[in-house]
């Protein structure tokens, strides 16, 4: 599931010269689910990491150093790192190595299938790591949407209108989210605040870590 947010606790982005403030605060898309596994990871590779760094003994120090030094930023940068932050003028993807900003006047389609994907003018798709898709819950609601119909026909039309308003099938997060930024884009695309370019900044900070971790763990087997 995903866990909206109305604050972003990233610096925003430079706006172009003229581009008019935001109605609203960035809305924040991240996967609740991701968060808890990402800390019970690092739960599990800190507590097993420190006490083979003080109890272990020859090279074992050294290796588990490696070792957390090399899974800790991986751990971090597709469990805790994801993140898509929205607001009028452009939606900003932060996913496991790059940080990805799109004015909503360059993206051509938000498309959902097996993951959830933004495209762009250009042609270029980027993955929503944030928003992961639930295939079970999407049958789920289909099922019930489904079975919702039928009913309505079978008892000669809507029973919205006679009982009230019926409660819908109740549909994962990240597809109501998907929903959401569609509606937003169609509105704001041509929007002179919503205009700009592709952004692309890569994480080197997380990056660094890992693969000096990656190459201290092979030098340590090499000489071992």
């Amino acid at each position: 599931m995903t866990s909206p947010e109305h604050q972003s606790p990233d610096p925003e982005p430079t706006k172009p010269a003229g581009s008019e403030a935001p109605q609203y605060k960035d809305r924040v898309h991240r996967s609740l689910a991701g968060i808890v596994g990402g800390v019970l990871l690092l739960t599990v590779v800190g507590w097993l990491g420190v006490d083979a760094v003080f109890a272990g003994e020859g090279r074992t120090p050294w290796l588990a150093l490696a070792a957390m030094l090399l899974l800790v930023p991986l751990i971090v940068a597709y469990t805790l790192r994801p993140a898509v932050y929205v607001n009028d003028d452009r939606l900003r993807v932060r996913n496991p190595f790059r940080v990805i900003v799109l004015p909503w006047g360059q993206v051509a389609a938000l498309r959902s299938g097996f993951t959830n994907e933004v495209l762009t003018a250009s042609g270029a798709k980027y993955q929503l790591w944030a928003l992961p898709v639930s295939l079970r819950a999407r049958s789920k609601a289909n099922r019930q949407e489904a079975r919702a119909a039928a009913q309505a026909v079978r008892a000669g039309g809507d029973r919205r209108g006679a009982g009230g308003a019926a409660e819908g099938p109740r549909r994962h997060e990240s597809d109501r989210a998907m929903d959401e930024m569609r509606e937003l884009h169609e509105r704001r695309q041509d929007a002179e605040a919503a205009q700009g370019e592709v952004t692309v900044r890569w994480a080197y900070e997380i990056a660094a870590p890992a693969v000096a971790g990656a190459v201290l763990l092979a030098v340590l087997f090499a000489v071992g």
